[in-house]
């Protein structure tokens, strides 16, 4: 009964407006105090303060810089342009270079709002002007995000890594493939859609232009190589790769493309800020939050619900991703994963759960979340953008959904999509 009571009081400010961070918070006062333990309080600030720091969550600014200065120093049009040579003769056309353009673009933020927001500009613009559904392409764009927090760099991964101890490197490699099957099951619904709609398709681009848009897109195709490289040969942490993504993206915009200024630089320093305060805060709060459940025994009592309806590994898995999906409709992906994770990490001890698989499975369960109404990020961003309103984009969003579901079910019953690349490359 407390274990409802508290999550009822959380959704219920929530849905009153409240930002997650401070509903987390407040949640978590007015338990304390209605137990009389309001003494416990004196360590909010201790708690909080002790659940951001982490060499780890460094990573988070710089793969946030990182992908602001991609998006404000040109380099996603490049993306663009190769994409579209590649694969903009397939049925939905420019859908198909939305989604391609997204898995290229996932090697270098790790954020799906950034590319939503960056990337989702361009990808946009060209689908209006060569006739597509402007909901259609608003729909797409909200979807592709989705696969930037799995393939590799990521920011769920770290947060991951951080509040469970596994290596974020073996969580970077365990994305790989379940990130690329995204891309497929996506690009399969846009083959569907715009087959039985009729969209336009661009010509086969020559020899010519697949090789002039590939070397104008090849500086910035090694952003992936490096970070991955750089780890696995051991040459720096995924901390320490967000770094020299950094210096990379800065190399590329300020020298090599000069398409940033040394005073554009000011800007996109403080957007970075902006973004990162407000992931540290929510990792704060929930810290705080967190420390409320384990005090109150909540993982145990979840763990004594679930295998009370089952001891059945498929059964209980199940029960997991409806819960994740469940809050999903409700709070931010992050959100998610910080309030979870307290939870479920006894369970996944339980029934032996590989850490790295059960963190692909959260992070595609929570990028669901994204897409799904009331609080779907990724579709107020493109909302906003568009002006496309959240109840169209709801509608016209759901082929991507159970693509991206069918993906979750199989990497949540099928290790090995999750497991095969880091055992393989870092050993069991």
């Amino acid at each position: 009964m407390t274990t409802l009571i508290i999550f009822a009081v959380l959704i219920g400010f929530i849905f009153l407006g409240v930002p997650v961070a401070v509903s987390m918070g407040l949640t978590a006062v007015l338990t304390f105090l209605a137990e009389g333990q309001a003494d416990i309080l004196t360590m909010t600030a201790q708690r909080m303060y002790a659940s951001t720091t982490s060499f780890t969550l460094l990573a988070i600014p710089f793969f946030i810089l990182a992908g602001n200065l991609m998006n404000t120093g040109g380099i996603t049009e490049r993306i663009f342009r190769f994409a579209k040579a590649l694969v903009g003769h397939v049925w939905g056309g420019l859908g198909q270079v939305n989604i391609i353009a997204s898995m290229i673009f996932s090697g270098m933020s790790g954020a799906a709002v950034a590319d939503a927001a960056g990337l989702g500009m361009i990808e946009m613009k060209a689908m209006k002007d060569n006739g597509y559904d402007w909901k259609f392409a608003a729909a797409i764009t909200a979807a592709s995000s989705t696969i930037g927090p799995v393939i590799p760099p990521s920011i769920p991964f770290v947060i991951y890594g951080h509040l469970t101890g596994v290596s974020v490197g073996r969580l970077f490699l365990a994305g790989v493939i379940p990130g690329v099957l995204m891309g497929a099951a996506l690009m399969v619904a846009v083959y569907w859609v715009s087959k039985n709609r009729n969209y336009p398709r661009e010509a086969h681009s020559n020899l010519k232009e697949i090789i002039s848009s590939g070397k104008d897109a090849v500086l910035p195709l090694g952003t992936p190589v490096i970070i991955i490289g750089g780890i696995l040969s051991g040459q720096f942490t995924p901390t320490e790769a967000s770094v020299v993504a950094c210096l990379y993206a800065l190399f590329l915009s300020l020298l090599i493309y000069r398409s940033i200024r040394f005073k554009d630089l000011p800007a996109i320093f403080w957007d970075t800020l902006t973004h990162t305060i407000r992931i540290m805060f929510i990792i704060a709060s929930a810290g705080f939050f967190g420390w409320l459940l384990i005090l109150q025994r909540i993982p145990a009592e979840v763990i004594t619900s679930l295998t009370s309806v089952s001891s059945d590994y498929a059964v209980v898995m199940l029960l997991i991703i409806v819960v994740l999906l469940l809050f999903g409709c409700f709070l931010e992906g992050i959100a998610v994963l910080l309030i979870t994770i307290p939870i479920f990490q006894k369970i996944i001890v339980h029934y032996m759960i590989d850490p790295v698989q059960f963190g692909v499975v959260m992070t595609l369960a929570s990028m669901i979340g994204l897409l799904t109404p009331p609080v779907g990020m990724c579709l107020y961003a493109v909302s906003s953008i568009t002006g496309v309103s959240i109840g169209d984009l709801t509608k016209e969003i759901w082929p991507y959904l159970l693509g991206i579901f069918i993906v979750l079910l199989a990497v949540a019953y099928i290790p090995e999509i999750s497991l095969w690349l880091p055992n393989l490359l870092m050993g069991k």
